[in-house]
């Protein structure tokens, strides 16, 4: 019986050392979701290695649909999600903290016949629906003032994501499935589908049309600017596309507005307990903010920083 007793207290002893060291399991946290997040997320975990090195972070990127899949159904700690909550989401408990701000950006190929006139005139948010939304505009000369007979060739995503949604809903769609084009998987898959169709047009997240070595547009893809005043031509104030650096100022001015400029965030089931993720968020939305303009993002308000930290509490 003794013998027993000493095993008993060993094990209690092993338990309550692992507790408040954070070891095993409660030191692992786990993040699946959006593409967009994707490359911040693998920042934040590198950097948090260097303050906690015992504390083990596994990211998977897969949309935003599947993060909040994999969260609400416990698969994971964290959901990275590059869309507003729905309300259903939050009826299952979903629970965002804002953790940075980034756009979604139509692509063509760089080599288009027709990317001279284009970088002059754009498009305007009517003319992206005509193309995207109710297809009455299929071939390049069905858009103001272009020329020509060739098709246009639209992609968009096939997995649940935030980046068609916020296109969607900017061009007035309700939904993702608003979108036409043929489907493609991921952000990666989306740019680089454009990349080898000279008459395609796409739309990706700023952090997958922008080159991370150069900061500008990908080899062999080109942003297609937006005319948002409507005017048949890119004024100067317009023209915030050379550098991602260049697009990241405009939305933290306001001259890039939202949508189809979106907040990211972080989701968890429930307001979270495990103390490995709430350390890990709490620094996130602290020492973490540090690393989020490096990456290509915007930072988050310092009043929505003080919102979500207040929540965490």
């Amino acid at each position: 019986m003794r013998r027993w007793i000493i095993i008993v207290l060993c094990l209690a002893i092993l338990v309550s050392n692992d507790a408040c060291t954070g070891s095993g399991a409660s030191s692992t946290v786990t993040l699946s979701g959006a593409f967009a997040l994707y490359p911040l997320a693998i920042s934040w975990k590198e950097e948090y290695s260097k303050v906690k090195p015992d504390v083990k972070i596994e990211v998977a990127a897969g949309g935003a649909g599947k993060g909040m899949t994999d969260v609400l159904g416990g698969l994971v700690d964290v959901a990275m999600v590059s869309r507003e909550v729905n309300r259903s989401e939050s009826d299952k408990g979903a629970f965002p903290l804002t953790v940075a701000k980034d756009a979604v950006v139509p692509t063509i190929n760089a080599s288009n016949p027709l990317a001279g006139r284009l970088r002059e005139r754009g498009l305007t948010r009517k003319e992206c629906a005509a193309v995207w939304i109710t297809g009455t505009a299929r071939r390049w000369r069905d858009l103001r003032g272009l020329p020509g007979d060739r098709l246009i060739r639209v992609y968009t995503r096939s997995d649940a994501c935030g980046a068609g949604e916020v296109w969607s809903k900017y061009l007035g769609g309700l939904s993702q499935d608003d979108l036409g084009g043929v489907q493609v998987f991921g952000d990666p898959g989306l740019a680089d589908a454009v990349v080898k169709d000279v008459d395609g047009l796409g739309y990706n997240n700023i952090g997958f049309a922008y080159d991370p070595s150069t900061l500008k547009p990908v080899t062999g893809l080109e942003i297609l600017k937006i005319d948002f005043n409507g005017n048949g031509r890119i004024d100067p104030e317009e023209d915030v596309y050379a550098t991602r650096d260049d697009l990241t100022r405009a939305i933290r001015d306001g001259r890039f507005p939202s949508p189809p400029a979106r907040e990211l965030y972080f989701v968890t089931r429930g307001k979270p307990g495990k103390p490995a993720v709430v350390a890990f968020l709490t620094w996130v939305l602290t020492e973490g903010q540090r690393f989020v303009e490096a990456g290509g993002y915007v930072t988050v308000p310092e009043e929505d920083i003080n919102r979500c930290l207040g929540a965490l509490r």
